[in-house]
């Protein structure tokens, strides 16, 4: 492995070490069916102050709801990587990104290494080029990592979950990501379409979840519409994109992206019945089919339960309305969300557009029948994300009804209780219309907006030992 290729990738081995800071903001009540639901519930806000440094010892502050698509993962421990924690941790930093523009800091090369790869990592070290004024589309290219240094900064216990910001390098992102989808494949995440104040995408951006490296892939074949609030299902190799909607549109069409061959497809869709357009509703999928749960149409907000066939080849999918069992479901939302825990699709919060909701419902998949959950304590929760970490739910960040919210949530899965965690570091600020996913011991957070701002940004939370000790490794939840 040359120089060059070896900085980037011990970049990000060593997370960068960061103190938290959280700023809510106040917003109003929209109704979800209007064409800009994926505002928040009331009125836009200032923009959350930029993060000040602080000892990594400082408490977390106190913080006064769904994503598009949610992966469920079980994770291993990684044991040798939290016993360097404490020994990097004072060189870790907790320092802004240098302005853009201007040359990220280098690793000191290996002493080892020649001459010859020292000047050509120098030269690679160069800085980025600026984009054109007036021209945010314009490439925006990193070649090495910004390295921030505190000297200050405190050894953190191994056991604590860490919060940092990605140090990303490659070429950047030209806009934020807001109600987007994210989906891992392999060591890479695909992240497709979302909003930014200045409409929607339809392009892809993929993140190298070892090196932190950003890339701009050329797509090929029937591109869909750009689009917001879809969802996006990992079949196989595949990507399956549905619903979403740019401006008052709605889709209910099915596109289809294979991640090897960088190419959109749309299949031929049987079955008798399709689902109303929608947004802002959610995917599981189980023995073959893509559930789909909820969403807005522009009219209301919904509760439906569709299956789509994809158990063989992609070019031919079959809908099927899923009538459920029971008198018992959920109240109509969207911006909830779901994962999939054994046979169960777990539904956490969301939105009808009036009431932000503080409700969790399981759904069995095989009986068909909806279990309302209820813990002791209780929070309200939309436009959030979660993602699965063995027996728990990490619920990460939302606008709870009132405001934008930095918390991390863990609900217990054994238990179906709550459970505070703490965690230190630099935390995201309060956002929502984000995406999360978890791979490799650490939860990665991707953009969102906080009623101001829609972010690029990527964060990183290093789950360490007290993600994985109170852990049930064999469990099933109560829903019959």
């Amino acid at each position: 492995m040359s120089l060059n290729e070896a900085l980037p990738r011990a970049v990000a081995r060593d997370a960068v070490r960061r103190a938290p800071s959280s700023h809510g903001s106040p917003v109003a009540k929209r109704d979800l069916t209007l064409p800009t639901d994926e505002r928040p519930l009331t009125p836009p806000v200032h923009a959350a102050p930029p993060h000040t440094a602080r000892s990594a010892s400082a408490p977390y502050p106190s913080a006064s709801s769904s994503s598009l698509s949610a992966s469920t993962s079980t994770l291993r421990p990684a044991a040798s990587s939290r016993s360097t924690r404490t020994q990097s941790a004072s060189r870790r930093s907790n320092a802004s990104d240098s302005p853009e523009g201007t040359p990220g800091r280098r690793l000191v090369p290996n002493a080892n290494a020649s001459s010859t790869s020292l000047a050509a990592a120098a030269a690679k070290s160069a800085p980025r080029s600026a984009a054109p004024a007036g021209d945010p589309s314009a490439p925006r290219l990193r070649a090495v990592p910004h390295l921030p240094n505190t000297v200050n900064a405190e050894p953190a216990p191994p056991p604590v979950m860490y919060w940092s910001k990605a140090p990303v390098w490659g070429m950047l992102p030209t806009h934020g990501f807001r109600a987007h989808s994210v989906t891992l494949v392999d060591n890479v995440a695909w992240i497709f379409g979302g909003c930014d104040d200045r409409g929607c995408f339809k392009d892809i951006w993929c993140f190298n979840i070892e090196t932190m490296q950003w890339s701009h892939p050329e797509m090929q074949g029937d591109l869909p519409p750009p689009c917001r609030a879809h969802s996006a299902t990992l079949v196989g190799r595949k990507i399956v994109i549905f619903g979403g909607g740019e401006g008052a549109s709605y889709y209910s069409s099915v596109h289809v992206f294979d991640v090897l061959t960088r190419r959109w497809t749309r299949p031929i869709i049987g079955g008798a019945d399709i689902p109303p357009p929608r947004r802002a509703h959610t995917t599981v999928l189980y023995q073959g089919k893509i559930w789909v749960f909820g969403g807005g149409n522009g009219m209301q907000a919904l509760n439906d339960v569709w299956t789509l066939d994809v158990g063989g080849a992609l070019d031919k999918v079959r809908w099927e309305h899923v009538p459920v069992n029971g008198r018992k479901r959920p109240a109509p939302r969207g911006y909830h969300t779901a994962n999939l825990v054994q046979n169960v699709m777990v539904i956490v919060g969301g939105s009808d557009g009036r009431e932000c909701f503080h409700d969790i419902w399981c759904l069995n998949l095989d009986s068909l029948v909806w279990t309302q959950v209820k813990p002791d304590t209780l929070h309200r929760r939309l436009s959030h994300s979660s993602a699965q970490v063995g027996s728990y739910l990490f619920i990460s960040g939302g606008h709870d009804g009132s405001e934008y919210t930095p918390e991390l949530l863990l609900f217990n899965l054994v238990s179906l209780q709550y459970e505070p965690r703490a965690t230190l570091g630099r935390a995201p600020s309060p956002r929502g219309y984000h995406a999360s996913l978890v791979t490799d011991s650490r939860l990665f957070v991707f953009g969102g907006f906080n009623g101001h701002d829609v972010f690029e940004e990527v964060y990183v939370l290093d789950l360490a030992a007290a993600a994985y000790l109170p852990q049930v490794t064999s469990f099933s939840i109560d829903a019959q």
